[in-house]
């Protein structure tokens, strides 16, 4: 019988581009031998780096419709994850539903991008979603919420990204979360290709285009500022309403390679970040360049905008509120040492650091 290996990492499922898989390869990548099991895992859509990585699948991995719709296999999640048995010393799930649901020999530590949207924020997750998965979920929901308070019940550790997620927390398992902020992992210093044929000075929104990222209040929120102009970077459900509704001082590129936001980034006059976020990651993307954000004064915005240092907020995702906060936003003085400085606390060798130092605690438990 083998010895269990000293770390092992498990994650939801590998099928975006998001800040939880920033946060997990920012781990694989800190430690090269640790297997990272998931559910589902399409190259093609995540971030190319996880190709180096030990990834193990979950038996759904083999239908192919839920690696391209992982909603589909929401329904399977639960016992799939459940089946799971890791056996490593320490394993570290990361997770926003599922993977702590995950069987361990060892100590298991939860690093928590929110509880399960889908239980506890079911309006919000399902806006645009069809009468069927609604009506479906809502049968569904009282089974899994005493399955994901169970899994919960499990942690030996729990970390959260912010302030709001650690009293989401708080309020769906009675669990006290230490914060640890993930990686913005972002260089400021790489190369820079312009996307498109654009002046810099633009406002710049960086966002999937799902109805909680509240883009389309942003693009509405410029045609009252008609002496301005929005970039706007994403893709998603909602690419098609963004586009129709948008003034001609609109832009929409779609997604961009990383060498295209760093220029876009840099080219701008700040960021506009309207979206129900539990940990904002764009402004401290924004900060890492000079830039300043006008952000929504929600979630994870809050630890990561200085009112007044980094940024300005705005109290309501609609198009007067963001149009104002926008006007704000470009009447202050926002020194770039400031911003840049502010950015390197969001660091990945710090979020490492801090991680792997609770790994070691639970590792002298056992």
């Amino acid at each position: 019988m083998s010895p269990p290996v000293p770390l092992a990492l498990v994650h939801d499922y590998l099928t975006q581009q998001g800040g939880a898989e920033r946060v997990v390869l920012a781990l694989a990548t800190a430690h090269p031998g640790a297997p990272l099991f998931t559910s589902l895992y399409d190259p093609g859509e995540t971030f190319p780096a996880f190709r180096a990585c030990d990834v193990r699948v979950l038996p759904l991995d083999r239908v192919a419709a839920f690696r391209h719709h992982h909603r589909l296999s929401l329904p399977l999640l639960a016992p799939s994850f459940s089946r799971l048995v890791v056996d490593a010393e320490v394993t570290v799930c990361s997770s926003s539903g599922w993977a702590h649901g995950a069987r361990v020999t060892g100590r298991k530590i939860v690093y928590c991008h929110t509880p399960a949207r889908w239980l506890y924020q079911r309006d919000r997750y399902l806006a645009g979603a069809s009468p069927l998965a609604a009506g479906g979920l809502a049968v569904l929901a009282p089974a899994l919420r005493r399955w994901d308070r169970r899994a919960a019940s499990t942690a030996h550790r729990y970390l959260v990204n912010s302030r709001v997620v650690r009293d989401r927390v708080a309020a769906a398992y009675g669990i006290e979360a230490a914060v640890v902020p993930p990686p913005v992992d972002i260089d400021a210093a790489g190369p820079r290709t312009p996307p498109a044929d654009l002046d810099p000075g633009f406002l710049l929104c960086v966002a999937r285009l799902l109805p909680y990222k509240n883009v389309e209040a942003v693009v509405e929120a410029f045609a009252h500022l008609p002496h301005e102009r929005l970039v706007v970077v994403g893709s998603g459900p909602r690419a098609g309403a963004v586009t129709a509704g948008a003034p001609p001082n609109v832009t929409v590129l779609g997604r961009v390679d990383d060498a295209g936001l760093r220029w876009l980034y840099g080219a701008s006059a700040g960021l506009v970040a309207a979206s129900y976020e539990d940990f904002g990651l764009t402004p401290v993307e924004a900060a890492a360049f000079g830039r300043p954000t006008a952000a929504l004064r929600w979630g994870g915005y809050l630890d990561t905008v200085e009112e007044g240092a980094t940024g300005v907020f705005f109290d309501a995702p609609a198009p007067g509120p963001i149009a104002e906060g926008v006007r704000r936003l470009l009447g202050g003085t926002w020194p770039a040492g400031h911003l840049i400085a502010h950015a390197r606390r969001f660091s990945t060798e710090r979020f490492v650091a801090a991680v792997d130092a609770v790994i070691e605690e639970e590792r002298r438990e056992l």
